[in-house]
Parts: C-alpha cells; sequence; structure tokens
C-alpha cells in the first residue's frame, strides 16, 4: 500500500474513533445533538471504502 493511501486511512481511523467517542450514546443514537457525529461517522467509513477501492484499481493498473 503506498504512503499517500496510508495516510488517508490513518487519518478516517483517527475520525471515527473520535467520533465514536463524542457520540452521546445515553441520549440516544439518532438524537439531534449526536447526528453532526453520525455524519462525520459516516464520512469516515466511506473515506476508508474509497481508499481500499483506490488500492485495488492501483494494483490492477500495476500488473497490466
Amino acid at each position: 500500500m503506498k504512503t499517500f493511501y496510508k495516510i488517508f486511512l490513518i487519518l478516517f481511523v483517527l475520525f471515527i474513533g473520535f467520533n465514536f467517542y463524542a457520540i452521546d450514546w445515553r441520549a440516544g443514537f439518532f438524537d439531534e445533538e449526536n447526528t453532526k457525529f453520525i455524519f462525520s461517522l459516516s464520512s469516515g467509513i466511506l473515506g476508508i471504502i474509497v481508499v481500499y477501492i483506490l488500492h485495488t484499481w492501483s494494483k490492477l493498473a500495476e500488473k497490466k
């Protein structure tokens, strides 16, 4: 995995960890106070998926 992908992977994992810590679990998952953390958490998960897709595409390009 290239260094570029590793940096973004680490950043997305840190964002996800922070958002899990910041969510108020007693208030409820879909509470109005938690929506900003839920959106940020989902964008971090989506970012990790995109990093793995880009990594796979770069490996496919190297084989050709």
